[in-house]
């Protein structure tokens, strides 16, 4: 692993010059970000179709991850009506042909892959998760995986960015204390173990595909739906 940090926090109370709220987490980690996603997404064994970007918070991701696979439908999401505005500002000013409007997302409810998979009106070839599923409770993560595995068309992958605990333990001080501060501001929220997460997943048919080391500690995670 690199130096150890984490840069996985939202930091959402700042603004960019435009009046955007800007996210510095997600303008440092969109290149290394794209460097997993460009051959995840590039491989023969994914199918044309839509991505679903959830948790997308302020529509960063959105505006660089699009114009990169054009031809793919780029659906943002979140939960929170406030960051769905922010997206949507963002979109206006930074369009992609292929950027669809934003909309609320909560992977938390038990129906959000059917109603997915009517906004999108066609097959989905990922769903991507930056920076969500420590800062959120584990039924909210168990929700997106089991969505997941019924919205992904089959080869479609499902990918995580962030910080994980591999073998049950920390991968340093830095992931350590960061968990401990999740956990003292919420008891749901912490860094999950990856092994759970990879059960979890393949209970839902998707099985993992590659482990990529980040920097500041985190990971990148590629599972993919079986046919």
């Amino acid at each position: 692993m690199t130096a150890d940090r984490n840069d996985g926090d939202r930091e959402d109370g700042d603004r960019d010059d435009g009046g955007r709220r800007s996210e510095p987490a997600a303008l440092r980690n969109r290149e290394p970000i794209l460097g997993v996603l460009r051959p995840a997404l590039g491989d023969p064994a994914t199918p044309p179709g839509a991505v679903l970007e959830t948790a997308a918070g302020n529509g960063i991701h959105a505006c660089f991850f699009a114009p990169v696979f054009a031809a793919r439908p780029w659906q943002s999401s979140d939960r929170e009506a406030h960051n769905v505005a922010a997206i949507a500002q963002r979109l206006a000013a930074e369009p992609a042909d292929n950027l669809r409007p934003p909309c609320r997302l909560d992977v938390g409810d038990a129906d959000w892959a059917d109603a997915m998979a009517g906004q999108i009106g066609g097959p989905v070839a990922a769903v991507t998760s930056i920076n969500m599923i420590h800062i959120a409770p584990w039924s909210a993560g168990r929700g997106l995986i089991a969505g997941a595995g019924r919205l992904l068309a089959p080869g479609g992958v499902l990918f995580f960015y962030g910080p994980f605990r591999v073998g049950g333990a920390h991968t340093g001080p830095g992931n350590e204390a960061f968990d401990a501060s999740l956990r003292s501001r919420n008891p749901q929220w912490g860094i999950r173990d990856l092994d759970e997460v990879t059960a979890e997943a393949a209970s839902h048919g998707l099985r993992r595909d590659a482990v990529v080391e980040m920097p500041a500690n985190n990971l990148s995670v590629v599972f993919r739906r079986g046919s």
